[in-house]
């Protein structure tokens, strides 16, 4: 017995910690901390900057268009780039426009005349900016995870990758809203308010690049250099016949575009809770505290069977969670659902990541990976955007409610119409491609 004991446990621990053994990988996990912290922290400083200079729920949506339209041009080409040129140096590029950026936010901040008389116009145009290197990073850096770690590990990989997005996610809102009230004294007082929060966010960014540049790993590209728009199309095309891929992202994008309410915190914590920015950097962290707790639970215990009906439950979950935040006048009641919010969907990113790579050949994973990222854009820029235009016709609660009620359709309709993601079972390449079994050769390429 005693002998079974001490066979089992090098198992146990190789299956929670083995994507860790590669040096590349946390190197990676180590600068996506950073950069999302950096991040999210920029996105309350935007946030509240943009609304305390126009009240306007719509010009809050607005910055939520302005992240996802660069994407919704470019991504199919970002897609053909990162399966063609080395994914590594392309995030690099891509984040060095971004660092150039959150600098010109800074300047913007720091002018005395750059953001006045209401004129929002220049915070808009830096995010486009943003939108454009993320629409090319994050093709590069989806397809890129694979080759960080053994192909047993990747779903531990996934996994990992998502507890240090949520820890980052959970603490970057709460930085960005203490670092915005924050009362400097002295000649530091000019950077109060906004400069602080972008200042933190353009060292962070730097710390990304650095780390991201000592990565050794040599990148997977394919050899095939024809540029057409049968090459650059394919991945939407592999998408549109692997309804297990479809089923999957079609899921997450409608059921996030309609019951996403991260863009109308600030008018919850001004306006209905009466919370201030720190009450934002709270809300806007409590989705990441319940991810958070659902991602290390999963690390220990991972989804072994039924992955698809797990999924489709929790997204079922999510749009409930979403009404209660909707209707909630307690920041207390509104937290906690939040973190179900959070909770649930962090279910959903394992699912749909570990089926987007696992079901998808190696060499098309940049087009697929594309894909999926103008459908993630869709969900979260857009639906930022989308929150703001609903909340702008019908007033904030209205439009959470109504868009919670939406996931909930959205979920019961998709379990009807993809009986592959429903039936979807272990999160294995084997399982996942068999699902997909006719199209487990990527297309040709002249």
């Amino acid at each position: 017995m005693a002998d079974g004991s001490e066979r089992v446990k090098p198992a146990v621990e190789k299956g929670y910690r083995s994507a860790f053994k590669s040096r590349d990988f946390r190197l990676y996990q180590a600068a996506r901390l950073m950069v999302i912290l950096g991040a999210e922290a920029q996105s309350v400083a935007v946030a509240w900057q943009v609304y305390a200079i126009t009240h306007s729920a719509l010009d809050l949506g607005y910055t939520g268009l302005a992240l996802f339209l660069p994407g919704l041009f470019v991504m199919l080409a970002a897609g053909h780039a990162a399966d063609r040129y080395d994914r590594r140096r392309i995030i690099l590029l891509c984040y060095g426009l971004q660092a150039c950026c959150t600098a010109v936010l800074l300047w913007l901040s720091l002018s005395a005349t750059a953001l006045q008389h209401g004129r929002i116009w220049p915070i808009y145009a830096v995010l486009v900016g943003i939108g454009l290197g993320r629409a090319f990073s994050g093709p590069a850096a989806s397809a890129m995870l694979p080759s960080l770690v053994p192909k047993e590990d990747f779903v531990n990989a996934v996994t990992w990758g998502a507890t240090v997005y949520q820890i980052a996610n959970m603490s970057g809102p709460a930085v960005g809203g203490l670092l915005f009230t924050l009362p400097l004294a002295g000649v530091a007082a000019m950077c109060n308010g906004a400069p602080l929060v972008y200042s933190f966010t353009l060292l962070m960014l730097v710390g990304f690049i650095v780390l991201v540049g000592m990565i050794r790993t040599k990148m997977v590209t394919t050899e095939k250099k024809a540029f057409s728009m049968k090459t650059v199309l394919a991945g939407l095309e592999y998408v549109w016949r692997a309804k297990l891929l479809l089923g999957s992202i079609s899921l997450d994008l409608f059921a996030v575009l309609l019951g996403g309410a991260t863009a109308l915190l600030p008018i919850f914590a001004t306006d209905i809770l009466h919370a201030g920015p720190r009450g934002l950097g709270l809300l806007r962290a409590m989705p990441s505290v319940g991810a958070l707790a659902v991602s290390l639970l999963m690390v220990v215990r991972p989804i072994k069977r039924r992955a698809g009906l797990t999924m489709l439950v929790c997204v079922g979950i999510f749009g409930v969670a979403t009404v209660v935040f909707g209707l909630s006048k307690s920041i207390y009641l509104s937290a906690a659902a939040l973190v179900i919010v959070g909770a649930s969907d962090m279910v959903s990113v394992v699912v749909r990541s570990s089926v987007l790579q696992l079901a998808t050949p190696p060499e098309m994973r940049g087009r697929v990976s594309a894909v999926n990222w103008l459908f993630i854009g869709a969900s979260n820029e857009f639906g930022e955007f989308e929150s703001g235009v609903t909340a702008h016709w019908w007033g904030a609660v209205r439009a959470v409610v109504v868009g919670g009620i939406g996931s909930m359709l959205v979920t019961a309709s998709a379990a009807g119409l993809f009986p592959q993601l429903r039936n979807a079972d272990a999160l294995t390449a084997e399982a996942l491609m068999g699902a997909n079994e006719e199209l487990s050769v990527a297309e040709p390429v002249d």
